[in-house]
């Protein structure tokens, strides 16, 4: 009987024991593992090249990465389960601006990012931190233009460079071009847009190369659509440019006048298992030499004024936060288009039919 007992506690021990230290194990993995969701492709490979890989050999905490097509409807449906199984996650600016408006968005400690005076105005939220910039512009093929267009008034001069335009299907930038091309300086921009006058002004701007416009949805039709020789001149996005000169060497060029450009952004769940070692990540990768290698993998800018010097010559040209790209930037206003999409995308609706 004794034996039993002594065997069955020995017994139970070990198996408390293999337990705590299955717990440990799991817990350590855990600890060791940032779970990361982003939007895929390119700039997720970039993202391992110039933050996730550094990271992991300066702190010996590594990465498991999951795709998504963006939105908060997962992030939402964790929160109120109270179990969020993402760590970090990629956020475009909408939904950086309401996932923090809801609480499912852990806040920034401004102070961990060292000098915030280095950051590029509005690169810094609440809740989320800008990973790099963006930004729309438009481009031309170098073999069939004379002379080159400089302007985002030459976008909408059908009679100095006459032949179709390349353009989202969407109001969103192309009202804001239409206006700039209007005479509109860019600070007054969303003042003028958010008036019924300002709306109508964008869309008689419009009607003046209505008829030229060819319609796009995807990022990787405008290059098409200039090695097709469909269109003159294509609204873009700069990646998608980039990739077409020096990947398919392309003989194109971007219009930098004009550009607008948006942040993507580094954001913690709130309640992140490994929030901690989020932060940490997030102060790493918001260096600027951070900033400067990411640039070395793909054609988005760093968030950080003193990251340019760090970066090739020769690579920034191709950013749109180059001190001679930058000069006439607009940044999109992520608030006003939040909370206006609906209202004018029935409007441009509307109007396509026209």
């Amino acid at each position: 009987m004794k034996a039993t007992l002594v065997r069955t506690s020995l017994t139970g021990i070990a198996g408390l024991t293999l337990a705590a230290a299955s717990l440990f194990a799991a817990t350590a993995h855990a600890a060791d593992t940032i779970s990361v969701v982003t939007f895929g492709g390119a700039y997720e490979a970039a993202a391992k090249k110039a933050f996730f890989e550094p990271f992991t050999a300066a702190t010996g905490i590594g990465f498991s990465t999951e795709s998504y097509d963006g939105g908060l409807a997962k992030l939402s449906a964790m929160e109120q389960a109270k179990n969020p199984t993402w760590d970090l996650i990629d956020l475009e600016s909408n939904d950086a601006i309401t996932g923090c408006d809801e609480g499912l968005l852990r806040k920034i400690d401004r102070k961990s990012l060292g000098n915030t005076s280095a950051f590029i105005p509005g690169s810094i939220m609440d809740c989320a931190v800008a990973a790099m910039v963006w930004s729309t512009v438009y481009a031309y093929d170098t073999t069939k233009l004379k002379t080159p267009p400089t302007t985002i008034n030459d976008f909408f001069d059908l009679k100095k460079y006459p032949g179709k335009r390349g353009l989202r299907k969407s109001p969103k930038v192309t009202l804001e071009w239409a206006l700039l091309a209007d005479g509109v300086k860019s600070a007054d921009v969303y003042k003028v847009l958010g008036t019924p006058a300002g709306v109508d002004r964008a869309f008689k701007k419009l009607d003046t190369i209505k008829p030229s416009i060819v319609w796009w949805e995807a990022g990787a039709q405008p290059p098409q659509l200039l090695s097709d020789g469909a269109v003159v001149m294509t609204q873009a996005y700069n990646g998608r440019i980039d990739d077409a000169v020096h990947k398919d060497h392309k003989p194109f060029e971007s219009v930098w006048d004009g550009q607008v450009y948006d942040f993507e952004w580094w954001g913690i769940p709130m309640g992140a298992k490994n929030g901690d070692a989020a932060a940490k990540f997030i102060v790493s990768a918001s260096s600027a030499q951070s900033y400067a290698d990411l640039t070395k993998y793909i054609a988005y800018a760093p968030p950080r004024k003193d990251a340019i010097p760090l970066i090739a010559k020769d690579r920034l040209n191709d950013l749109p936060t180059a001190p001679a790209n930058f000069k006439h930037a607009l940044q999109i206003n992520a608030s006003f288009w939040a909370d206006n999409a609906d209202q004018i995308n029935k409007r441009f609706q509307v109007w396509l039919t026209q």
